[in-house]
């Protein structure tokens, strides 16, 4: 579409008067539902005038509204733009505004829903996810990082091409091996492209393709298991962690109640980013885990300290929301849960307020099983808490577990004891 211009007033009101207009209201009810700032209303409104000009000026239907007049709006029109008034040139602002604009749009039914063109090898990807999700009850992030590594495989075998799984020689797989585990930073990392390419292989089996070969093609990197010792906070980290919390300031109840899920529960960040104000009984003193990574719903004991956290938050801080998630956005869009990015940041931001040089959020779990074994638990109990499906899983902190360590040591020879 080109700058053309038609006959028109020197000055207009494009969101009263243009394309637009019978949908201006429903985008700034939108805009006012997830609650943005007001400088952030005033410039999406303003990026939506300036698009309403140029349908304007180009004839264009609002019917005809999709990612590809977008694109053309940004990448063609705005660096020549010669629209009229004081209108937004901002590339990052016009793109977000026109990207709540096409929602808003849809959802009205004004425009269609976009087209998803599909390939040989997304349909083959979409029948092995349901697989991967049905039959092996693997978790969602597991299954998307096995999904990659296959993607990657078929596409650079087939294309856009039909899929032919005969077609895959042992070698092919090797050289498309050698070629990931150069994307990884320890060699032992790329044993998850070995577990991704076997569960696909195993998978083709079960459909009675003859991949046998090609299961046993590539085989996983060294890497000595049990080698490292899980690494955990000492107790005076945890002191210094937990001092730190209860502090004034902008979310910070919110932060102390996340630190307190994964420190007191051993908590993954999904698993603390999906709980629910169904899920705790106050009276019975307990807090349910739902869709964990081993499928399962847990019901676990809520300790009074993240109780009193979780309270606190939840009586002077969390924002009013029609959501159940307990722990939610503090900022636009409002009225969403808080996503397992967000918990991890948290955590960052604790580590640091508390002086401590980590990063990981899962170092709180394993600072809790280490506390759990140093309190007397037993390694099939720490399992139970952890929600571990396979007891080998434990096994890892069972070299943190000194009272038990101490009771196997054998006496250094030549030694009087």
């Amino acid at each position: 579409m080109g700058n053309t211009r038609s006959p028109r007033p020197a000055c207009i009101d494009w969101l009263a008067e243009g394309p637009l207009a019978p949908h201006v209201d429903a985008f700034k009810q939108y805009l006012t539902d997830r609650g943005y700032a007001k400088t952030t209303f005033v410039n999406c409104v303003g990026s939506v005038a300036h698009f309403a000009q140029w349908m304007h000026d180009g004839r264009l239907p609002v019917s005809q509204i999709n990612e590809a007049a977008i694109a053309e709006f940004l990448d063609d029109h705005l660096p020549r733009c010669r629209c009229t008034g004081a209108v937004h040139r901002d590339r990052r602002n016009l793109s977000a505004a026109l990207a709540h604009l096409l929602a808003v749009l849809r959802a009205e039914g004004v425009v269609a829903p976009p087209t998803m063109r599909t390939t040989p090898v997304d349909e083959e990807l979409r029948r092995y996810d349901e697989h991967m999700d049905h039959i092996r009850g693997l978790a969602p992030k597991t299954r998307s990082s096995a999904l990659r590594i296959v993607r990657r495989l078929l596409v650079t075998r087939f294309g856009e091409d039909e899929i032919d799984v005969a077609a895959v020689r042992p070698d092919h797989v090797r050289r498309f091996f050698a070629q990931q585990a150069k994307l990884y930073s320890k060699p032992a990392n790329a044993g998850t492209v070995v577990a991704a390419l076997r569960g696909y292989f195993r998978y083709r089996a079960s459909l009675g393709d003859a991949v046998h070969g090609l299961i046993g093609a590539v085989s996983y990197p060294a890497n000595w298991q049990l080698a490292s010792l899980p690494k955990t906070l000492t107790t005076e980290e945890v002191e210094q962690l937990v001092g730190s919390l209860g502090q004034a300031g902008r979310s910070l109840r919110r932060a102390d109640a996340i630190v307190r899920c994964a420190l007191d529960l051993g908590l993954r960040s999904g698993e603390v980013a999906r709980l629910s104000l169904d899920d705790i009984d106050w009276r019975a003193g307990t807090i349910t885990v739902r869709h964990t990574k081993g499928r399962h719903d847990d019901v676990l004991p809520l300790p009074v300290t993240t109780g009193a956290a979780i309270a606190a938050y939840l009586k002077h801080e969390r924002p009013k929301t029609h959501n159940r998630a307990i722990f939610v956005r503090h900022v636009a869009p409002r009225d969403q849960p808080a996503g397992p990015d967000l918990v991890r940041k948290t955590i960052r931001q604790a580590f640091k307020r508390a002086g401590l040089p980590y990063t990981r959020s899962h170092l709180l779990r394993h600072t809790m099983a280490n506390r759990l074994l140093a309190g007397g638990a037993s390694l099939k109990e720490v399992a139970d808490v952890l929600r571990h499906r396979s007891l080998n899983t434990t096994l890892i902190y069972a070299k943190l577990d000194s009272r038990k360590l101490a009771e196997v040591a054998l006496p250094w020879p030549g030694s009087a004891v």
